[in-house]
């Protein structure tokens, strides 16, 4: 070790005030960099312990996982840090001499500067890397501010492109908002019309009513008028037959000849009466003199007589004596009635449960038997196989059941019994309104439980 110091210059061997100022960060890399570059050229045996792991390495790889052991070697051990100055030397020995002789080249770059002065350790060292320290960091501000106004340059170049791009949305949307105000004009105006139009069309169709009750009460007297005529014909053809009869048995008896032209004059009356009916096409005659006589004819039968009876209306009796009714149409509201009788159960089973009895129902009394549920909160149809006898309806959607089973009562002719199974108010009188004649649920369920 005193050999490998003992040629070096005397202001080498004096003792140098250290520096306890921290490196800057750009000149620490540049420092470890060129460490790592130097360490090749050494011998194992030249190295401090904990860089002989390192002596293998590539100087990339030295740099990466020896950097911070190589900094601490170079401020801890003076006789490593003058082995990496004389590789240094060697490496750029121009700019090691101009450090050494006090004068370092303007042209250099300061980090190499301040890498070399801390490793040489020449006089004012710590100044140089200090300087070069902060040349560095001006150069940096520099470029920092260069980088920031080029940066400011294009958020105001972005600045003015979305302004502008902002004004031309503006006009495309005042130019749509102007459209959609000739285009929302243009709908007041069009449903003005169309609310016109449907006005008239309503004053048109009561003018064809008024026209067809007044062509109706015309047919009717038409077709009076032609019953009596039919009437008043009919009494001449029958005593033309008479005539005509009469005639026959002069004839018969041997009579004179002005009974034979009698019958001959009959024969020709008869045969006129025959020709103006087919002139006239008279029909069939229909009606008889008694049909057309003013009295009280005995009623029929209808599902609101049965109510007269001396039942309760939760007698399971009063529904078999409705159902017993000729042509009846028996209309059940089915969620009204399930949780009416059975609400703890799944709307599934309720189904099942109701159009099971329905079907036996059908089955015994013979009716027509119509059961309708509200599917207006449905998400999809149900799968469902409706029992035999028993017509199934779901509501559709944005209807409910109660408004479907007032439509079924309508559509219905007038004098069809028509029993509707419902504890809803509003449904018991809209349906009786109608003609049908509405009984409770739990009449129905009575009955389904006697079965």
């Amino acid at each position: 070790m005193e050999e490998s110091t003992g040629g070096e210059p005397e202001r080498e061997r004096r003792p140098v005030e250290e520096s306890h100022r921290p490196l800057p960060e750009k000149v620490r890399r540049r420092v470890v960099a060129l460490t790592g570059e130097a360490l090749g050229g050494l011998t194992v045996a030249d190295l401090p312990a904990p860089l002989r792991q390192y002596a293998r390495f590539a100087p990339a790889r030295r740099v990466r996982f020896g950097g911070n052991a190589m900094a601490a070697a170079l401020e801890s051990d003076p006789v490593f840090r003058q082995r990496i100055g004389e590789r240094l030397r060697e490496a750029d020995a121009e700019l090691a001499q101009a450090l050494e002789g006090g004068t370092p080249p303007a042209a250099a770059d300061p980090v190499d500067v301040a890498a070399f002065a801390y490793v040489l350790r020449p006089v004012d060292w710590d100044k140089l890397v200090q300087t070069a320290g902060e040349e560095a960091q001006r150069a940096q501000a520099e470029r920092a501010g260069e980088q920031a106004e080029r940066e400011l340059a294009r958020l105001r170049e972005e600045l003015a492109q979305a302004q502008s791009a902002a004004r031309d949305e503006a006009g495309r949307l005042r130019g749509e908002l102007e459209a959609a105000r000739k285009e929302n004009d243009s709908l007041h105006r069009k449903l003005r019309s169309a609310v016109s139009d449907v006005k008239r069309g309503e004053a048109a169709v009561r003018r064809a009513k008024a026209e067809a009750e007044e062509a109706r009460a015309q047919a009717a007297a038409q077709k009076a008028a032609a019953d009596s005529e039919a009437r008043r014909l009919r009494a001449r053809v029958a005593e033309a037959e008479a005539a005509l009869e009469a005639g026959r048995r002069a004839v018969r008896e041997g009579r004179s000849v002005e009974d034979m032209r009698v019958r001959l004059l009959l024969d020709t009356v008869l045969d006129a009466a025959q020709g103006l009916r087919r002139e006239l096409a008279l029909p069939p005659a229909t009606h008889s003199p008694a049909d057309l006589v003013d009295a009280v004819e005995p009623g029929r039968l209808s599902p609101k007589d049965i109510a007269h009876r001396a039942l309760s209306e939760e007698d399971p009796a009063l529904l078999d004596q409705l159902l017993a009714l000729p042509r009846v149409h028996l209309l059940v509201d089915g969620y009204n009635v399930t949780k009416t009788g059975y609400p703890s159960l799944p709307l599934e089973k309720q189904r099942l449960r109701l159009l099971g009895g329905l079907s036996m129902l059908a089955a015994q009394s013979g009716a027509e038997v119509t059961c309708v549920f509200d599917g207006a909160e449905l998400a999809a149809p149900v799968l469902l196989a409706p029992p035999r006898g028993v017509r199934v309806l779901f509501s559709k959607p944005g209807q409910t059941a109660d408004e479907l089973i007032r439509r079924l009562v309508r559509a219905e002719p007038e004098g069809r019994p028509v029993v509707v199974v419902s504890t809803d108010r509003e449904v018991a009188d809209g349906v009786a309104a109608a003609g049908a004649r509405p009984v409770p649920s739990v009449l129905l369920l009575k009955r389904l439980g006697r079965t």
